[in-house]
């Protein structure tokens, strides 16, 4: 299979900018708002959308869709929270990695870039990386009271984050 190391490398990569984004948090702001997780969403995302547009040497356009689709997420979050409570977060980021299915698999050009391809890969990130994110949901609902763990965060975001990436870049050769 190829593709595998790049979505290994990818996981990695972002689960590390969303731990640095966790330091962040917890080191300068001293009570969430809205803002930050607009904020949040959209510099997550870019991340996201700027590896995978790297892999295909469009590095400005996957960066500017991955910050739109992380924008959306987290509006669509702050206004879905609402009435599911934070259920949203789950929807959302399942809504987010069928959005870079369809990124990676038209826009970008991914090799197998029907529609109905790009629409499969795209579930397939969503359903296999749902599951994962719920059962690590703890990381932020429950925080320790001595202070984050950033290794076991990271730990934590990479397994998050690998059957989105593997979802995507996996293929047979």
């Amino acid at each position: 299979m190829a593709g595998i190391r790049q979505a290994v490398v990818g996981a990695l990569l972002i689960a590390a900018l969303n731990t640095f984004g966790a330091y962040v948090c917890a080191r300068f702001l001293t009570a969430h708002r809205p803002l930050f997780g607009l904020l949040h969403g959209a510099l997550l995302c870019l991340g996201i959308g700027l590896y995978l547009g790297a892999l295909r040497r469009l590095s400005a356009r996957g960066a500017i869709a991955g910050a739109l689709i992380g924008f959306g997420a987290a509006g669509g979050y702050y206004l879905l929270v609402q009435f599911v409570g934070y259920t949203a977060m789950l929807v959302l980021w399942m809504a987010l990695w069928a959005a870079f299915g369809l990124l990676n698999g038209l826009e970008l050009g991914e090799p197998r870039s029907s529609m109905g391809a790009a629409l499969g890969r795209g579930a397939l990130a969503a359903v296999g990386s749902g599951a994962p994110f719920y059962a690590i949901a703890g990381i932020w609902q429950r925080p320790p009271s001595g202070g984050l763990d950033y290794a076991y965060r990271f730990l934590c975001w990479t397994i998050a984050f690998l059957p989105g990436f593997l979802a995507l870049l996996a293929r047979k050769r």
